[in-house]
Formats: structure tokens, C-alpha cells, sequence
């Protein structure tokens, strides 16, 4: 529920500001022990406030190691500061051990937080600032307000804090969510907006968190289902406990640890199992339960198994016009046609350290409901790593998605993601069209090239990762959506980022787990991957092999197309090699052997029949053998016999030498007289 809902607009202060009163006898005491805390860890009184910038190493990896907390905190603390602005405020989040990792702000206050040393990656615990609402809210654990001299450094006196910590899913402190402004602008309400904000964080972490869990949303108002007072807790479908949210600790007056000890039938005094039939009929109506305090309550709940539960044999039921609904969709045959060989990230390890590395980090998170963000040139395979993500997961048997975000129309990207209704907009299919994001339901999307996305689409893919539902262009409702997401870029996205092509929240919210595939030109398993590659082209083929000349030829390459460009490279020589089942360089394209001559400033292609001292392996033009004749001067003689052997038909040369006529003509000019005759 957005928080405009819940409270009113943050006021702007004008005039007199209000005054905090006395705090009560509860907050005294939590003051006074952070007082003598801060002596004990020698906090002085008068310390100056420590301007050290972190390097950005190290606020680089603060970040990774809380991108899951950021991803889903940005785009509240947006919206939270959109409460406040104006109020000479910033909105803060911490980590665990109180250092800035993000702020957002009025400009005028911004530059004062600075000279207190406000700023992102700086620790404000209460071992580096003393009583402070950052450090206190971490070490108590509950939400406070350190207003003006209660500050322990007489530096922040100045300031007014409000803080909440933020918990986990699994009820661990993950970080803090804090609104601190000019002690003159204290307003009574902050705190009570800054527990709501960091609320709404944690729901909507625990929202994303164990997906195949047994969900239950509940509260003794039928009405509050569905807002951020609900409780959730989740369960095993044998009925075990596993986490719940603070409304739900609150409402069954347990802890997150106590209740660890319970299970669904201990807490609801019935088996999960007449859960299951309570809500068979359908999970949107609310229906009554009793907890084991004797409260009654009214629940709708999450049934997810914990494998593709949808039988093959299950025909989908198909709407008018064609489109299958995501609530009746099942895996088809159609769905997974990559080849059983280049389905697995098994298959995809082929030796080389680097890809070996990024399979077993991404084998830890198959699964885990963890967003993968691949990155790599273009052509390194990123499509066929988010293929075999996908088959490897418990998701293969369901659809799996890709969009190519720099192939679609900026015009039409909007449709192809989301979908429409029909009359959408002139020329839109006249029943309208499933979405993309709709069509991957209960499998995988993957989005290649997401740099490419427009800006303004950013946010509501954003929309759609948090709230996991999609509004169809011209829709009166959002449809619910279940994905895992993978995506893929060849671009640097921070620096996008800095240059504001790419909304910084939806990159957290994606690189849950970012991977790097090498270029083809790093990779130490090259003769592996031309094999496989050549394997695949050959199906049902006779078997093909390549020369060892040409494999070293290969091998010395750069490959800027990388896969992409190896691929179609040997899918050209398969068709044009010879009975004998060799792939020899007049095998392969001419544009690709000009290219290396060029670039290497080598002789092309040298048939070992016509001079067996010229070695096809690259080589530069300077290079000597060992008996002072250069490569360069081999290239020409060789050409100059194939003119002679071929009475100066060049393409007959040409062909012989494995080039094209163009390499002849060029070449020639660089010929004595003398040598064709």
C-alpha cells in the first residue's frame, strides 16, 4: 500500500516548528543506556566528525553485499522522500553496521549533513558517532527519535533522527531506514512514517522471499488483507514454521524465535492439510481461522509446490484469439526445444576457469528466487547461459522467455512486454495480446540487452519485480505474474547510471547475482568449444572434423563476434567441406580470411602441397625462418606460383590459394615482374 495512503503528506515547515516532548520513561531509559555505551567505546563528547571518504573499492563492495536490502528499499525511500521534501530533510538507508549505503535529500540540507560527515559511506554506529539514532536503533532493535543535545557528539546537536530498523525475512537486522533533518523542522509524525516506510521495505522483501512456501496473509479485519497491517507467515507444505513478518509476530503475540518451536497446527490448532481444503475452491476469498490465543482471524493464502505442478498431459485452455491464460498454462513441447545436449549448465562447462566459476555460483542460486544478471561482449553466449539457468531449474518444464530489448522498437517494447487490450491504441491486434512478461508466467523471462531499455519503461518493470504484477496497456486490472528473472547486457550499466540512461533501484533490483562471461578470445578451452560447436551443427550429419592447420588459424583469432560469429563461421565451412569430411581453410569464407591476413599482416591460406615451409599458424610480417626468408616474401612467391601454375586466371588462383580475387589484385601490385614469369 503506498504510504500516501496511510499518512498524509509530510507538511512543510513554516513558522514555528514543533517541539518533541519530554520523552517517556521507556525512551529515557534506552537514551541512557546508548549514553553509556558510547562511553564505554570512547566516543568524545567533542569530537570532530570524520570526513574521510571511503575508497570505492570498499563502497563498491558495501553495496554488493547489501544489494538485496537496496533493491527493495530504493524505491520506497523515493517515495518517502517525496513525503517530506521541503522540509530541509534527507531519507537515509544503513546497513547492519550503520554505514550510508544511499541518501536522498534537499539540496540545502544535503550540504549540511556533509560537514557532519552525513554522507554514503559513512559508519554512524555508536561506536564511531555515540547516541545517535542510527547506532541506537541497531543496537536496541526498535525504532527511535534522537532529537537535538540527546545526540551523544555535540557535532550532530544540530540534527533531529528519526530511525527504524529494517528486518529480514528470516527476522534479522538487515539494515535501518532514517529521515534526519534541522532540529528547528522537528515534526511528532516522522517516526511514525519512518516505521510504516521500513514496514513496507520488509513486506516487500518477504514478498520475494520463499516462493515455494505456504503463504498466509491474515488480520481480524477482513479489510486490512492486503495492506501493510497484514500479517503473513509462511510454512512448509508439511506445515513447519518458517518465517513471518512483524505483524504476524505481533498478532500472535510470538517472537520470530519463539516461533520456531511451532508449526501451522500449533499456531491455527488444525493441519496444514485442512488448509489445503479450506481453500481448494479458490484462494482469493477470505476465509476465518482460529489462532491458538483464541483470536479469530480472516486469511487468504499462497499454495505454491515446490515443483512445476502442472502435468504434462494437461492441455492448456486457450481464450479466443488464441492467447493462453497464465492461470492455465503448462509446459508444451514447444516451450523447451534447446537440444537435451545444450541444456545444462553441465554441458556449458568446458574447462575454462572463468566459465567453471560462474557455474558454481550460479548452481548455489538455481532456485533461490534470485534475479542473474549476465554480463559479456556481445555474442559470448550470455543467451545460451540464461537457457540452461532456466533448464536447470525447477521452472524447466514451464515457459522460458527471452526479449531482446535492443531488437523491439522503442514504439512497440511497451506492447511486447506488457501486453494490451484490445482498442489500445490504432492498430493493436483487434482482441489484443498477451505480454511477454505474461507469457514467461511461472517460468523464466530473460531480458538481452536490458541497457537498452527505454528509461521510461524502466520504472514499470521495476512495477513489475516488486509488486509481481503487469498492467496490460488499456487494462482495468494488473494480472499476477510469477518469474524469475535473467538478464543480460554488454554494456556498462553504472556508468549508465551516472549519466542517468538507467534508473540505479531497477539495476539493484536485477543483479541479484551478477556473472561475467569471458570473450571467446580468453577462454583457455578454445579447441573444446569449436568441437562442441561443430558437434551441434552436425547432428544427424556425417561427422566433420577440422584440420589442425585451421584449428590453429582459428585459434589465433581475436573473434569480435565472439560465439555468435565461430557459430556461422563453421556452419558456412560444414556446407562447403568436402567428401572427405575435412574442414580445410578453402573451406572457409573469404571475407574471414581477408580479415585475418589483414589484421595479422600473415599469408592467407598456404595449401602445404604448393610450399611446405610457409606454416599457416599467424604470424607478423617481420618474422623470419630460420633461414632469413620473411613470411611476407612466402606469401608473395606462393601467390606468384599460383599465377603461374593457373596461366594468370586469378580466379582460378584465388580459389587455389583460399582467398578472394579482391586479395589477389591487392597482393599483386606488390609483385616483381620477374616472379610471374
Amino acid at each position: 500500500m503506498p504510504i500516501v495512503e496511510s499518512v498524509g503528506r509530510f507538511p512543510a515547515q513554516t513558522g514555528v516548528a514543533s517541539q518533541p516532548a519530554a520523552p517517556d520513561h521507556h525512551v529515557a531509559e534506552v537514551l541512557d543506556k546508548a549514553n553509556r555505551r558510547s562511553q564505554t567505546y570512547g566516543v568524545s563528547v567533542h569530537e570532530e566528525p570524520d570526513y574521510t571518504s571511503p575508497s570505492r573499492g570498499h563502497m563498491s563492495s558495501a553495496m554488493d553485499e547489501n544489494r538485496f536490502l537496496f533493491q527493495h528499499a530504493a524505491p520506497i525511500m523515493e517515495t518517502l522522500y517525496g513525503q517530506i521534501a521541503n522540509t530541509h530533510s534527507m531519507v537515509l538507508l544503513t546497513s547492519a553496521q550503520g554505514m550510508v549505503l544511499h541518501s536522498l535529500g534537499d539540496n540545502d540540507f544535503l550540504e549540511k549533513a556533509s560537514r557532519v560527515a552525513l554522507v554514503p559511506g559513512t559508519d554512524w554506529s555508536e561506536k564511531t558517532k555515540g547516541t545517535n539514532a542510527i547506532g541506537t536503533a541497531l543496537s536496541e532493535e526498535e525504532a527511535i527519535t534522537v532529537h537535538g543535545n540527546q545526540h551523544y557528539m555535540s557535532a550532530n546537536q544540530s540534527l533531529t533522527c528519526s530511525c527504524s530498523p529494517i528486518f529480514d525475512p528470516h527476522g534479522q537486522v538487515i539494515g535501518t531506514l532514517d529521515v534526519t533533518g534541522d532540529h528547528r523542522s522537528y515534526h511528532q509524525h516522522t517516526l511514525a512514517l519512518v516505521r510504516m516506510s521500513a514496514q513496507l521495505i520488509e513486506n516487500h522483501m518477504f514478498a520475494g522471499s520463499f516462493p515455494k512456501a505456504v503463504r498466509l496473509h491474515f488480520h481480524s479485519r477482513p479489510e486490512f488483507l492486503g495492506t501493510l497491517v497484514e500479517g503473513i507467515a509462511v510454512f512448509s507444505p508439511e506445515g513447519r514454521f518458517i518465517s513471518a513478518n512483524r505483524s504476524a509476530q505481533f498478532q500472535l503475540g510470538l517472537s520470530h524465535h519463539a516461533l520456531q518451536a511451532h508449526t501451522f497446527s500449533s499456531l491455527f490448532n488444525l493441519p496444514i492439510s485442512a488448509l489445503f481444503e479450506l481453500f481448494s475452491g479458490s484462494a482469493s476469498i477470505p476465509r476465518q481461522l482460529g489462532m491458538h490465543n483464541g483470536v479469530s482471524v480472516w486469511c487468504r493464502t499462497e499454495i505454491k509446490p515446490a515443483g512445476p505442478w502442472s502435468h504434462p498431459s494437461l492441455a492448456p485452455v486457450e481464450q479466443e484469439g488464441g492467447a493462453t491464460p497464465p492461470s492455465a498454462r503448462t509446459a508444451t513441447p514447444t516451450q523447451s526445444r534447446c537440444k537435451p545436449h545444450l541444456s545444462s549448465l553441465q554441458y556449458l562447462d568446458t574447462g575454462d576457469a572463468q566459465i567453471k566459476s560462474v557455474i558454481q555460483k550460479l548452481r548455489r542460486i538455481v532456485d533461490r528466487d534470485i534475479p542473474v544478471m549476465i554480463l559479456g561482449e556481445t555474442g559470448t553466449g550470455k543467451d545460451l547461459l540464461a537457457q540452461a539457468i532456466h533448464n536447470d531449474s525447477a521452472r524447466a518444464r514451464m515457459p522460458f522467455v527471452a526479449v531482446n530489448c535492443a531488437s523491439i522498437p522503442e514504439t512497440l517494447i511497451e506492447a511486447e512486454l506488457f501486453g494490451y487490450e484490445e482498442g489500445a491504441f490504432t492498430g493493436a491486434r483487434k482482441k489484443g495480446a498477451i505480454g511477454k512478461i505474461v507469457q514467461a508466467d511461472g517460468g523464466t523471462l530473460f531480458l538481452d540487452e536490458i541497457g537498452d531499455m527505454p528509461r521510461h519503461l524502466q520504472a514499470r518493470l521495476l512495477r513489475v519485480l516488486q509488486e509481481r504484477k503487469v498492467s496490460p496497456l488499456g487494462a482495468r486490472k494488473d494480472v499476477e505474474v510469477d518469474v524469475t528473472v535473467v538478464c543480460a547486457t554488454h554494456k556498462n550499466i553504472r556508468e549508465m547510471i551516472s549519466r542517468g540512461e538507467f534508473r540505479e533501484d531497477l539495476y539493484y533490483r536485477l543483479n541479484g547475482l551478477v556473472v561475467r562471461l569471458p570473450a571467446l578470445r580468453e577462454r583457455t578451452d578454445f579447441e573444446v568449444v569449436v568441437k562442441k560447436v561443430l558437434k551441434s551443427l552436425c547432428e544427424g550429419e556425417p561427422h566433420i572434423t577440422i584440420s589442425s592447420d585451421v584449428m590453429t588459424l582459428l585459434a589465433s583469432y581475436h573473434w569480435p563476434g565472439n560465439l555468435r560469429q565461430l557459430h556461422n563461421l563453421l556452419r558456412t565451412a560444414v556446407v562447403m567441406v568436402d567428401t572427405d569430411g575435412v574442414i580445410d581453410a578453402e573451406h572457409l569464407p573469404d571475407d574471414f580470411l581477408e580479415e585475418l591476413s589483414i589484421a595479422n599482416n600473415a599469408p592467407l591460406a598456404v595449401e602445404a602441397s604448393v610450399i611446405a615451409s610457409a606454416p599457416v599458424a599467424i604470424a607478423n610480417s617481420e618474422e623470419v625462418f630460420t633461414d632469413g626468408v620473411r613470411l611476407q616474401d612466402v606469401t608473395l612467391n606462393t601467390m606468384a606460383q599460383m599465377l603461374r601454375i593457373h596461366r594468370g586466371n586469378v580466379s582460378a588462383a584465388a580459389k587455389a590459394l583460399g582467398v578472394s580475387r579482391n586479395t589477389i589484385y591487392r597482393k599483386k601490385n606488390l609483385l616483381p615482374p620477374d616472379l610471374l614469369n
